[in-house]
């Protein structure tokens, strides 16, 4: 199981329980509005775990994004696939508001999709944003997706889906 990948100025890694402060402060807050947010500390905790279990239980999962040099995860971006998605997602958290702006979400991003498509052998992908969400869309929208309004929704979401294209490499 690859547990890391490297870009130009971030690692992304797999979670762990380091992660839990971070993790804990962005759920808390009014930031996690778009994921079912603000939660209380223990519903965050739960989140965290449920990332972490997402890896023992796919072989795969979102990315603790972190900056090279540091071990703060600054972002959650990555693969998502729980049993009741109608499809396999990237997903992304910007957890620390410092970073937006600087293009670290979009090139975490960029660094998932590739490596969904390619190693995990994707056929399709999608992100789930929350309607009225436009930062997320503006994102989405930037790595090249394309809102797919006959797209399936997760039950019980009111999202917009964005589907990513095929890397042009692997077509």
């Amino acid at each position: 199981m690859l547990t890391s990948l490297e870009t130009e100025r971030l690692i992304l890694r797999k979670p762990n329980v380091s992660d839990v402060d971070a993790a804990v402060a962005f759920f808390t807050s009014e930031r996690a509005a778009g994921v079912g947010g603000p939660l209380t500390e223990g519903q965050a905790w739960r989140a965290l775990a449920g990332e972490i279990g997402h890896w023992d239980m796919r072989g795969y999962g979102m990315w603790s994004v972190t900056r090279k040099g540091e071990d703060t995860a600054v972002a959650m971006i990555g693969p998502w696939f729980p049993n009741d998605w109608p499809e396999t997602e990237i997903g992304w958290m910007v957890w620390d508001p410092s970073v937006e702006g600087t293009g670290i979400a979009t090139e975490a991003a960029r660094a998932a999709i590739d490596d969904a498509f390619s190693r995990l052998g994707w056929d399709t992908a999608v992100s789930y944003v929350g309607v009225g969400n436009t930062r997320s869309a503006r994102l989405a929208e930037k790595l090249g997706a394309v809102l797919d309004k006959d797209a399936k929704q997760p039950e019980g979401k009111d999202v917009w889906v964005y589907r990513h294209p095929k890397p042009e490499y692997l077509k």
